[in-house]
């Protein structure tokens, strides 16, 4: 089984932003205890710009950490939110 690698950038409007921020601390802790997460960081590379990578074991914990997260507060913050992601097996 190949683990899966996701990359790229969260990026939100100046009134977005804060909201963003307070957030995230719970999502990320959140993510990091999910089984099958092997690296999940993100960093405000610059105002509103998020820089994001995930590795986890599988394409079941992957799929694990997408169920849980459309069911988070971390879903209503930031959807509608522009994302680019490239996802890949590694």
């Amino acid at each position: 089984m190949s683990m899966i690698h996701l990359t790229g950038t969260l990026t939100c409007a100046p009134d977005q932003q804060q909201k963003v921020r307070d957030a995230l601390p719970d999502h990320i802790a959140l993510t990091r205890a999910e089984p099958g997460c092997l690296e999940f960081e993100v960093v405000e590379t610059q105002p509103g710009t998020f820089a994001v990578s995930e590795l986890f074991i599988n394409q079941a914990a992957f799929d694990a950490h997408q169920a849980r997260t459309r069911a988070s507060a971390w879903f209503g913050v930031t959807n509608g939110i522009t994302r680019d992601y490239k996802i890949t097996e590694a």
